[in-house]
């Protein structure tokens, strides 16, 4: 076992002493990197066995129909035929986009594997961390075209053309997928959240920064149960906005279903990925943004405060006039 404590990652600690850190948020399930994203943008993962039709969709948190290039795939093409909430955003008219860091996929195609020759990742190859193009509702709605390489992600930022709502995807390099380095990883990111905060969108935004999974198979606190399919072990999870309350400790019980949850209720106002309501149904076991034990993410903020200004980093870790000293949370980020 392992840990990194605040002179390893200075810049994750100033955003949690600064902002908000989640100590009780988990992953989805008890999965791998393939099931989780499919539950960041669809809340739920599962095999198809007619293309296109959500009800011949079954639960599959271990294996999904993989693509291509993973261990154990058919060859073909994934049929994602279940609703992901992009189909929603776009019946909403609501603005959204997937951007991915072009290089290589972060995790092995044989996911017991640590070390392995990285399949291509781009905007326009579909894989472990890019599921979304292999969704129907995606095609038909005809919105391939929201899935960009990062570079758009950064143009959109210095122009103040950040749409609602953003995903954005590392590539193996800046991952921390190992064997890739932790600094490096944070320093991608401090550069994603530097570009954020100097956009002219920054007063009205709210950034999210959390890990699919943690590669570990141990916590001291148990996972809750909310359906047959998860919670998985806990992750960190920051909040960084204008609005964020200073130095808050969240110890609501979350996970993906709380950004699901997010952007229904602040975008759709409050309409769920509920096969009894959203027009295209599909026998999901559970519509979890309604899971009684899911924390909401508002109490993160408080809208009645001065906006905060930008705070800055530098991409290198340990160049800071200001470095946070250990001991000003109860909690230190894992």
């Amino acid at each position: 076992m392992g840990h990194h404590d605040w002179r390893e990652i200075p810049n994750y600690w100033a955003y949690a002493r600064n902002f908000v850190l989640q100590d009780h948020m988990f992953q989805p399930s008890t999965s791998w990197s393939l099931p989780e994203h499919l539950f960041a943008v669809s809340e739920w993962s599962a095999k198809c066995s007619l293309r296109g039709d959500p009800m011949s969709c079954v639960n599959a948190i271990q294996s999904p129909h993989l693509p291509p290039n993973v261990a154990g795939s058919d060859g073909k093409d994934p049929n994602y035929a279940w609703t992901d909430l992009t189909y929603l955003l776009h019946k909403h008219q609501v603005s959204w986009r997937y951007y991915v860091f072009k290089g290589g996929e972060p995790d092995c195609g044989d996911d017991g594997a640590m070390f392995c020759k990285a399949k291509p990742q781009s905007a326009k190859t579909p894989g472990i961390w890019n599921p979304l193009p292999y969704f129907t509702d995606v095609r038909n709605d005809r919105q391939l075209r929201n899935i960009k390489s990062v570079d758009h992600f950064f143009s959109a930022a210095k122009h103040g053309t950040l749409p609602a709502v953003s995903w954005v995807i590392p590539n193996d390099k800046v991952s921390e997928h190992p064997p890739s380095l932790v600094s490096t990883g944070q320093a991608w990111v401090t550069g994603l959240v530097n570009a954020a905060m100097r956009s002219p969108d920054w007063p009205s935004t709210a950034i999210f920064i959390t890990w699919d999974d943690w590669g570990g198979f141990y916590d001291h606190v148990a996972p809750p149960v909310v359906d047959k399919n998860g919670y998985g072990l806990r992750v960190p999870g920051l909040v960084i906005s204008p609005y964020a309350r200073r130095g808050y400790i969240d110890h609501q019980i979350l996970s993906f279903d709380a950004y699901a949850k997010f952007i229904e209720d602040d975008f759709l106002n409050g309409e769920r990925l509920d096969p009894a309501t959203d027009g295209r149904p599909d026998p999901r076991p559970s519509v979890r943004e309604n899971s009684p034990i899911l924390g909401n993410l508002v109490r993160d903020f408080d809208f009645r405060q001065t906006p905060r200004p930008a705070m800055l980093l530098d991409k290198r870790p340990g160049f800071f006039e200001n470095r946070p000293k250990p001991g000003f949370l109860k909690d230190r980020p894992r």
